[in-house]
């Protein structure tokens, strides 16, 4: 007994916190002006969540985290964790404010962009943070716990940017952005679900926190408002883990049964020559579909492994082995679509590669009868502004200059006038101007026939 007794007391050495706590009117005041959002708070908020939009946008796991790293979000959460912790109602409802205008304004900015960007294709960084799960729960209230640790103590080191980086508030929200603006209404209710459990479990380690800390509690509250509030905070976090563990536990067992149909494979249909290429579970039809080539399984060894798929979670399930002629048959079904999708897909290389010269051709057409069209709206303009021009044509010339590789590309103007009314240099300069403008082109050249 004694020993036990010696081992806790020296364990206590190690473990307590108290002599590395900083003073409490600082942490108080550090983590209270943490939780304004207003102006420059504000707009790194903003620009972190285009941020990190993009990151998830164009699946750059790099982006993301450094979204995460300059976000501002953190500040209200623990601000409503330590408020709860030293009954402070005034913190709480200042944090809460200050956390909800935060999130409406993170979720407006990430449907914004999801609106307007190209890239609408769902990544799988983005798809990550749809199905939230137990191990998120814990990952949050172990995160908040090493923030608060880290906010009341000395030497800080890097455990914030890290506790930003393990919990991932930003990403949550930019997907149920993505969500609102694609109509994914599923995206965003469990994109929320996992920010709201951030939320809640970064709160609560810091409650947690706070109270095995003995910050000093503020007096003006009674017994019954303190009571009523861990009544409070005790129903939310239920609420929030409940769906969570749900969740988890389906991940559980679907994880347990496919260990359980590995080992199966591997203890019952393994045997020297025989190679399992796939395996495949038709959890409707309770139905086991194995394809092995070499050598062949006997229906013996198929009836008495299906015996015994009992052993390994499998009741009531039939076991089907394709192999021989029908993994020929199979193989050559999967080279087959293989060939297919190949050619679909220089089908549609050719096709686009048609298009962009179909499209250049037309551009081409265009401008020739552009010129065409222009030469008979000018005309009454022509004689008003120079009544001596009795004709006018219009052509696109393209001259290849000895010394150059390029080409040079220009419109050329003939025009024809009465005999006794020759233009002057200063008529050709001025008909030249006139029609650079009209014609909206660079290179011109005025002939007189």
């Amino acid at each position: 007994m004694m020993n036990i007794n010696y081992i806790i007391s020296h364990a206590k050495v190690y473990f307590n916190l108290m002599p590395d706590k900083e003073s409490e009117e600082e942490i108080v005041s550090q983590i209270s002006s943490g939780v304004s959002f207003r102006g420059a708070n504000l707009w790194v908020l903003i620009f972190a969540i285009f941020i990190a939009s993009l990151g998830l946008n164009v699946n750059s796991t790099a982006v993301i985290i450094g979204a995460m790293l300059i976000s501002p979000l953190m500040g209200p959460i623990i601000g409503m964790g330590l408020a709860v912790g030293i009954n402070d109602l005034e913190l709480l409802k200042r944090a809460a404010k200050n956390f909800g205008v935060a999130t409406l304004i993170s979720v407006l900015t990430a449907t914004v962009y999801f609106f307007i960007t190209p890239l609408g294709e769902a990544q799988s960084e983005l798809l990550a943070r749809t199905s939230p799960s137990l191990y998120d729960v814990l990952i949050a209230f172990c995160g908040g716990a090493a923030g608060i640790i880290a906010l009341c103590t000395r030497g800080k080191g890097n455990v914030i940017p890290g506790v930003a980086i393990a919990t991932a508030l930003m990403p949550p929200l930019c997907t149920a952005g993505y969500g609102l603006a694609t109509g994914h209404i599923l995206y965003f209710l469990g994109a929320f679900y996992l920010f709201s459990i951030n939320t809640v479990f970064i709160a609560l380690a810091t409650y947690c926190g706070v109270r095995l800390m003995n910050f000093q509690q503020h007096v003006h509250l009674s017994k019954e408002v303190g009571a009523r509030t861990r009544r409070i905070v005790t129903a939310i976090v239920t609420i929030t883990m409940l769906p969570a563990a749900v969740v988890t536990v389906g991940i559980v067992r679907q994880s347990i049964f496919e260990n359980a149909v590995r080992k199966f494979i591997k203890t019952e249909l393994t045997q020297r020559g025989t190679q399992i290429i796939s395996n495949d579970v038709e959890e409707d039809s309770l139905k086991l579909r194995v394809v092995a080539v070499g050598r062949e399984i006997t229906e013996a060894t198929r009836a008495e492994a299906e015996r015994r798929m009992e052993q390994y979670g499998m009741k009531g399930y039939r076991l089907q082995i394709i192999q021989g002629a029908q993994t020929d048959s199979v193989l050559a079904l999967n080279n087959r679509l293989s060939q297919i999708s190949t050619t679909r897909e220089a089908d549609r290389q050719k096709l686009l590669e048609m298009s962009a010269e179909n499209a250049m051709l037309l551009q081409r057409l265009e401008d020739y009868t552009r010129l065409e069209t222009l030469t008979a709206d000018l005309r009454p303009e022509l004689t008003a502004l120079f009544p001596q021009v009795t004709s006018l044509g219009l052509a696109r010339m393209t001259m290849s200059v000895s010394d150059s590789v390029k080409q040079q590309s220009f419109v050329t103007a003939l025009i024809g006038t009465s005999d006794n009314h020759r233009l002057a240099p200063d008529d050709y300069q001025r008909l030249s101007e006139w029609l650079k403008v009209r014609l909206q082109v660079d290179s011109l050249i005025v002939m007189e026939k």
